[in-house]
C-alpha cells in the first residue's frame, strides 16, 4: 500500500468536493495549478525552458487559462530522446517510483513520481472507480499487468484506497483467474477489454456461467474499444462495463473516466487540463469540435507534462452531465491519429472496421487487419472468427455471411477489401493490449 491514510480515501469518496465543484471553482484552480507547474517546469527542465525562451515565454506569460496556448507543445520522441531522466524535475532523492513503457521501438518511456504524484494518482483511481459505482464492498479482481506497466499498480492502489477487496492477480492464467472470480465471488474486474472477451470465451468452453456469478461491472481501458464491442461484452457476461481513460506519460490510468450515464468521460481536471486541437497544425479548437487531445499535468511534481500531444482523437463534450458531476468530458477514444492507415488513397481506423465486424451477426470480437503490398499497390485483409454455428454450416451461408461483411466495410470505410472468415480460436488471443494490425508492407516491399 502507499500508505495514502483513512483520511485521503474519505476525501474522495464517491460523493467528493471535487467531482461536483462549480465550473468557475475548477477554472480557477486550474488556473492557479497551471502556472505554478509551468513555473517548476520552467526551472527544473532544461528542454521546457529552452523551447519557451525560443518563444521569448517567461512563466509570468500565463495570465489566463487560454494562455496555455503559447506554450510549447511535448511530444512522445521528447521523452526518448531525453531518455532516462532529462525531463525530470525532481531530484532523484524525492522520486519514490519508476515506471516505463512497452513500446516496441526505440529507447523506452520513463516516467517518474514522488510521493505526492503517487497519492494524487490513488485519489483520481479512487474518483473512477466510485464513477462507475464500485464501492468499499466490492471484490476487484484486478487484472491489468503489474510491474513496469502502470495499469496494474493504478488500479490496485485506487481500489484499496476506496476500501475494496483487491485481487492483484496481474495478466494471463486465464483458467486460475476464472476460478478465482467465481471463488471469491468477485464483483468488479479491472482489465483490457479484449482480454475479458477471452475470458468470456474461455468461460463458454469451461463450461461456466459468466451471468450467474456476482460479476456486475467491467472497468475497461489501455486500447481503443467501440461501442459495438461493449455491446458484446454485456450481452455474453451480463455486466456493466464501462470505459477509463489514461496514458502512462501523464499519470497512469485515471485521467478519465465513463459515469452511469456513458455519454462520455469525466477528465478529471482538478489534475489535467485538457485541450482539442488541430491534429494536422495544432491549432486549438472550440468545445464540441473533434480533433487531438493535449493533456497538461497540473499537479505533478515529478516529471510535469506540459501539453503533451496524445494522439488520440476526440471531443470536449458540450452540456452538463445527468450524474451532476461538473467535471468536462471527453468522447470515448475511438482512434488516434497515428493508429490511421492510408490504403489506396483512403483513411482507415481499425475502429471502423471492428465496428463493422461487430455490426454483422454470426461474428465474434476477435479480428486481425493485415496489410501487404501487391504490384506496387496497398491491399487489406481483415481476418475475422465466426462463430461455431457459421462456420458448421453450409458453404452458402459463409458466402453470405462473407459479403455482409464486405459490404460492412465498405459502407463505413469507403474502400472494398477483402475478407476472410476464420474458425474460432484462429487469431491469437493477447493477454494485454490486442494487436490489431499486422504490416507486411514493408516486408514485400
Amino acid at each position: 500500500m502507499t500508505g495514502v491514510s483513512e483520511e485521503l480515501a474519505a476525501r474522495y469518496h464517491p460523493a467528493s468536493a471535487p467531482d461536483y465543484v462549480p465550473a468557475r471553482q475548477i477554472k480557477d484552480l486550474q488556473l492557479t495549478r497551471l502556472q505554478e507547474v509551468v513555473q517548476r517546469a520552467f526551472d527544473h527542465v532544461a528542454l521546457f525552458r529552452a523551447r519557451m525562451q525560443e518563444r521569448g515565454l517567461t512563466p509570468q506569460s500565463l495570465r489566463t487559462l487560454e494562455d496555455v496556448a503559447l506554450v510549447p507543445f511535448t511530444v512522445k520522441t521528447d521523452l526518448r530522446d531525453t531518455y532516462p531522466f532529462g525531463l525530470f524535475a525532481s531530484p532523484m532523492s524525492e522520486i519514490v517510483r519508476l515506471h516505463v513503457s512497452s513500446g516496441t521501438t526505440g529507447k523506452p518511456i520513463v516516467v517518474a513520481y514522488t510521493k505526492a504524484d503517487v497519492d494524487v494518482w490513488t485519489s483520481v483511481m479512487v474518483r473512477s472507480l466510485a464513477c462507475c459505482g464500485v464501492t468499499h464492498g466490492d471484490i476487484v479482481q484486478n487484472a491489468y499487468g503489474y510491474g513496469l506497466f502502470t495499469g496494474g499498480l493504478g488500479a490496485h492502489y485506487g481500489a484499496e484506497a476506496l476500501g475494496a477487496t483487491v485481487i492483484p492477480i496481474s495478466g494471463g492464467n486465464t483458467e486460475r483467474q476464472l476460478m478465482l472470480m467465481r471463488d471469491f465471488n468477485v464483483t468488479a474486474i479491472c482489465c483490457t477489454p479484449s482480454y475479458f472477451m477471452h475470458l468470456v470465451d474461455r468461460a463458454a468452453e469451461m463450461g461456466m456461467n459468466l451471468r450467474e456469478l456476482p460479476l456486475r461491472v467491467g472497468v475497461f481501458g489501455a486500447e481503443p474499444w467501440t461501442d459495438s464491442m461493449r455491446r458484446h461484452i454485456e450481452a455474453e457476461s451480463g455486466i456493466e462495463a464501462y470505459d477509463i481513460y489514461g496514458l502512462s506519460e501523464i499519470i497512469g490510468p485515471g485521467v478519465a473516466m465513463e459515469c452511469p450515464g456513458r455519454s462520455g468521460l469525466h477528465v478529471f481536471e482538478d489534475h489535467f487540463y485538457p485541450e482539442i486541437v488541430n491534429p494536422d497544425t495544432g491549432e486549438p479548437l472550440p468545445e464540441g469540435a473533434e480533433g487531438e487531445l493535449v493533456l497538461t499535468t497540473l499537479s505533478k511534481a515529478a516529471m510535469p507534462m506540459i501539453r503533451y500531444r496524445t494522439r488520440d482523437i476526440t471531443t470536449l463534450l458540450p452540456g452538463a452531465c445527468p450524474c451532476g458531476r461538473t467535471l468536462r468530458r471527453i468522447r470515448r477514444i475511438g482512434r488516434r491519429s497515428d493508429d490511421m492507415m492510408i490504403i489506396r488513397g483512403i483513411n482507415v481506423f481499425p475502429s471502423q472496421i471492428e465496428s463493422a465486424l461487430l455490426d454483422v451477426e454470426g461474428t465474434l470480437p476477435h479480428y486481425q487487419i493485415v496489410l501487404n503490398r501487391v504490384s506496387g499497390l496497398d491491399e487489406m485483409e481483415v481476418q475475422v472468427e465466426v462463430t461455431p454455428q457459421i462456420f458448421s454450416d453450409k458453404v452458402g451461408a459463409l458466402e453470405d455471411l462473407n459479403r455482409k461483411l464486405v459490404n460492412a466495410v465498405e459502407r463505413i470505410v469507403g474502400l472494398r477489401v477483402a475478407v476472410r472468415l476464420v474458425m474460432p480460436h484462429t487469431i491469437a488471443r493477447s493477454e494485454g493490449k490486442a494487436k490489431r494490425v499486422i504490416d507486411r508492407r514493408n516486408l514485400e516491399a
